[in-house]
């Protein structure tokens, strides 16, 4: 009896209670970090318009490189962490979590003071037409301030799920979200400060929540953390950094491929009816609502992260495959919902976020239409992507990580609008959406042979 209490639910429970458990808080505290970009979005389109929106979307790559260096040292943590613990070593599983929280503040505060020195030059690397740049300054200017916390909400919010507090993770995000709209709404329309106030509001909200996952790491559940473990050290960074490698490099790609479809937005959209402006605009507010989609889809992912990392450190390969199987059909029904949503009401998603030109309209509602139309297969990567990070096999998970954004949309973007204009920057997504599934799905059945080799071997052997 005292055997059986001393057994990590991990390796015990039941898989859906589980993804019950980790997967729903996750689903929420990506929403909410989903959702402070498309808050802004809101507010801003309605009331300084098109230029305002296509200065967040100019603005976006860099809240992408935050969330790729939190994503690295949070998942990268916290999947080091739940193996240590799944293999019994208590002894090093707090190092993990101590490395990747001085990692993320070091980090935040150097993307901080690299972007306020270096913001022109960034903002017109990002495409910013002349007309958009002095509202992504002014937006850009006071964001920034807002680094340092927004990785350590992000990554620490990884580490609380992994030390058995998702809900901890999705309370942090949720206050901050709440108070980032309330001040919005009163910055924004109230006191007419326009992007500065949109600004000031996401950073205010972000200092709150990154005080509470502060708060949070000085009583840590299954480990006691204390000052050594805060201590930098090559051999637990090396490997939080290696196993984070793929969600880091997913991310970076994603900010690559936003800065190279926004240049080309901007050439090709010159050459068009539409102008260079408009393009720009209507793609930052579809792929920030289908970020919206995608940030479900990592939830459940990360939901899976734990329960993944653990049973394959315990040997519970079985337990691995039916937690990547649940966590398929969960995003899968997501997807194509989400898919439902952005074919059948582009008009109306677009409509919330201000007023435009009919050329406004008609770009968007393409671009809904056709950049996204395999939005239902988009789920297979990230979920397959996560498995790789969870299991330890960072390679893999690096490799599959850029399949979609590197090794296939950045070439179509280049290649596709030479010989259809603008219109081929909205197919290059469909064509890249579909080969990254093939690759995802090849991957992750040799992946499970393997499993199932070693398994028979085991057994033999015993």
């Amino acid at each position: 009896m005292e055997a059986k209490k001393k057994d990590n639910p991990l390796g015990t429970e039941s898989i859906p209670k589980l993804m019950t458990q980790f997967a729903i808080p996750s689903i929420i505290a990506m929403i909410v970090g989903a959702l402070y970009n498309i808050i802004d979005q809101f507010f801003i389109g309605q009331e300084v318009g098109t230029l305002g929106n296509a200065a967040t979307n100019i603005a976006f790559p860099l809240s992408t490189s935050c969330l790729a260096v939190a994503l690295m040292f949070g998942i990268g943590g916290a999947s080091c962490f739940n193996l240590a613990l799944g293999k019994g070593d208590k002894k090093s599983a707090p190092y993990y979590m101590g490395n990747a929280l001085v990692m993320l503040t070091i980090i935040g505060i150097v993307m901080c003071i690299v972007s306020e020195i270096f913001l022109i030059p960034m903002l017109n690397l990002f495409g910013a037409p002349k007309d958009v740049l002095p509202y992504a300054k002014e937006y850009v200017r006071i964001t920034a301030i807002g680094f340092p916390f927004q990785l350590l909400i992000t990554g620490g919010g990884h580490l609380m799920r992994a030390d058995g507090s998702p809900r901890m993770t999705m309370l942090s995000n949720l206050i901050g979200a709440v108070i980032n709209t309330i001040l919005d709404a009163l910055f924004v329309i109230g006191f007419g400060w326009g992007m500065k106030g949109a600004a000031a509001a996401t950073v205010i909200g972000q200092v709150i929540s990154a005080l509470i996952v502060i708060s949070y790491m000085t009583r840590t559940k299954t480990v006691k953390l204390e000052l050594k473990h805060l201590r930098l050290r090559f051999k637990y960074l090396s490997k939080i950094m290696s196993i984070g490698m793929g969600s880091f490099f997913n991310q970076i790609a994603m900010m690559i491929v936003q800065i190279v479809l926004n240049n080309s937005l901007k050439y090709y959209g010159a050459l068009s009816i539409y102008g260079s402006s408009i393009p720009i605009a209507s793609s930052g507010i579809v792929m920030k609502v289908s970020q919206l989609s995608l940030s479900v889809v990592i939830g459940i992912a990360q939901g899976s992260q734990p329960i993944e990392s653990y049973n394959y450190g315990a040997g519970k390969y079985h337990r691995v495959k039916e937690a990547y199987g649940f966590a398929l059909l969960l995003s899968g029904i997501v997807s194509v919902v989400s898919f439902l949503a952005f074919f059948l009401l582009p008009r109306q998603i677009l409509s919330l976020f201000g007023k435009g030109t009919e050329e406004y309209f008609t770009f968007g509602i393409n671009y809904f239409r056709i950049y996204l139309f395999f939005t239902w297969l988009n789920f297979l990567q990230p979920v397959t992507t996560t498995l790789f990070t969870s299991i330890g096999k960072s390679i893999k998970g690096v490799f599959l990580s850029l399949t979609r954004q590197i090794i296939f949309l950045l070439p179509l973007i280049a290649i596709l609008p030479m010989i259809s204009g603008i219109n081929g920057l909205l197919y290059a997504g469909p064509v890249a959406d579909v080969l990254a599934a093939i690759v995802a799905i090849v991957m992750a059945a040799g992946e499970f042979n393997k499993m199932k080799k070693e398994e028979l071997i085991r057994d033999v052997v015993n």
